[in-house]
């Protein structure tokens, strides 16, 4: 995609599905996406405490605490670090995307396919502040109250985009630019408040 398009140091675009989609899929895709979703969570759960021992099972999720730490007193945002955490969240969004109904091919847990995230990587020393992200979470707490209500519409367009698909194999163009519009919304919010890769603080819009 070209940078130049998008505003915000966060974007995101899932290709329309402009074809009849898969209506036996589409039935299933609860028990269908079962498996993926393990796998999701395994890559982003750390550890499970037992009566005597701590298991680790997964491989962490996004690397919070230390980019917290890293920017505090190092002003540095490791690329490494940073890499992984767009890697999982793209990985997150494909799978959020094959449970909303927009596309019908399989996730996958490397390749882009239709689901376009991108991230801007920060100049630490220039782009971020290094007291900010101790207080990033609580200055986002607008957002995630307006994105609890959006989440809730969001779901009832994904139960109607159901029944659209099962009788006429297309996903209705209104409800599809919404679903995306609020995973849009999400990633931006999670770029400022836990990816911890800008200082812009997100906009109030579902538009790119």
């Amino acid at each position: 995609m070209d940078d130049s398009r998008h505003r915000y140091p966060a974007a995101l675009e899932i290709d329309y599905p402009d074809r009849p989609l898969d209506r036996l899929t589409t039935f299933f895709r609860p028990f269908m996406v079962v498996p993926i979703v393990v796998i999701l969570a395994l890559v982003s759960t750390a550890t499970i405490h037992g009566d005597s021992m701590t298991y680790v099972i997964g491989a962490g999720g996004i690397v919070f605490v230390a980019t917290l730490l890293m920017l505090l007193f190092r002003h540095k945002y490791p690329r490494w670090w940073f890499d992984w955490n767009v890697a999982l969240v793209s990985f997150g969004m494909r799978v959020a995307a094959y449970i909303a109904l927009l596309r019908d091919e399989y996730p996958s847990t490397d390749e882009e396919q239709a689901v376009h995230v991108e991230v801007a990587y920060p100049d630490a020393a220039r782009d971020l502040n290094r007291w900010l992200p101790l207080i990033k979470w609580f200055l986002a707490i607008p957002h995630w109250i307006i994105l609890f209500v959006l989440a809730i519409a969001a779901v009832l367009c994904i139960v109607a985009a159901w029944f659209a698909i099962l009788f006429t194999g297309r996903y209705p163009r209104p409800l599809f630019d919404f679903i995306v519009g609020v995973f849009r919304w999400w990633l931006r919010v999670a770029d400022y408040a836990f990816l911890l890769a800008t200082d812009v603080y997100p906009p109030f819009t579902l538009r790119p």
